[in-house]
């Protein structure tokens, strides 16, 4: 089995120990897992905005960069809902415009084989205990791409029930957006800021020290809003904490805007 890690633009830019967990924890599970450094952004900001033409050579480098693998396995449900749901999206349109060969047929072989990390790990693998150690209350929130597009289920849930040491804190209106979706964000700051802030509640009431999901994304979100409104709550991806172990701890985030401890 020989499998891609597809990082994705926001890790790779901003939170890398993701990428770096994602290979800890599936190299723990006797998986070899590379990293094609030709690789680079889906093109969802692109996408979303308007611009689908200028998406296309995104989907052709996502095609070459992973030609080679069985599996494409990224720590980002928005991310893989774009490729999965919109290169196959992409690829009809541009051959209904008579210009097929502007996204070629190996665009709908690399969407196949892509996957969400939860995914891969219950799906492929077939595994819920992953060996992990994390010490402490959680709170999970479901992203609305991996909720609603990807399908992920009870699948995140499953993995840290099975997390030793971590108590799961019930989410109240766990379904509800946290506000951010990309773009939306940008275009609709208020709204967005709104709905974190309510969202920001919801995790505070749970009691957690931590609140975790599949998309860094939507974490810079809530820990933004979070970490303003002086809250002990840290945001951790699933990632990070089902690499944890006894023998290599993850520490509770800290925060220091707030002083808490590391």
């Amino acid at each position: 089995m020989r499998v891609g890690l597809f990082v994705t633009c926001v890790n790779d830019t901003l939170y890398p120990h993701t990428g770096r967990a994602v290979v800890t924890l599936l190299e723990r599970l006797g998986v070899r897992v590379d990293f094609p450094a030709e690789q680079s952004c889906c093109g969802q900001a692109l996408f979303n905005t308007g611009y689908r033409h200028r998406t296309e050579p995104l989907l052709r480098r996502y095609a070459t960069a992973f030609r080679d693998h069985d599996y494409i396995v990224t720590p980002s449900g928005s991310c893989a809902a774009m490729v999965r749901d919109n290169y196959p999206r992409i690829a009809a349109k541009a051959a209904a415009e008579g210009r097929a060969g502007a996204v070629p047929e190996a665009v709908a072989g690399a969407a196949a084989r892509t996957y969400e990390l939860t995914e891969f790990l219950t799906d492929v693998l077939g595994v819920t205990d992953v060996g992990a150690y994390y010490p402490h209350t959680v709170t999970y929130h479901p992203t609305c791409h991996g909720l609603r597009v990807l399908g992920l289920g009870d699948r995140p849930r499953r993995l840290l029930e099975r997390v030793e040491g971590l108590e799961l804190r019930e989410l109240p209106g766990a379904e509800e957006c946290c506000g951010f979706g990309g773009t939306f964000a940008v275009k609709n700051p208020a709204v967005s800021a709104a709905m974190g802030a309510d969202k920001a509640r919801a995790v505070a009431a749970t009691g957690a020290r931590a609140v975790c999901t599949v998309d860094n994304s939507c974490l810079m979100h809530l820990g933004g809003i979070l970490a303003r409104q002086g809250s002990a709550v840290r945001p951790v991806h699933i990632a990070e904490i089902l690499a944890a172990s006894k023998d290599d701890p993850l520490p509770l985030p800290g925060n220091t805007r707030t002083g808490a401890a590391r």
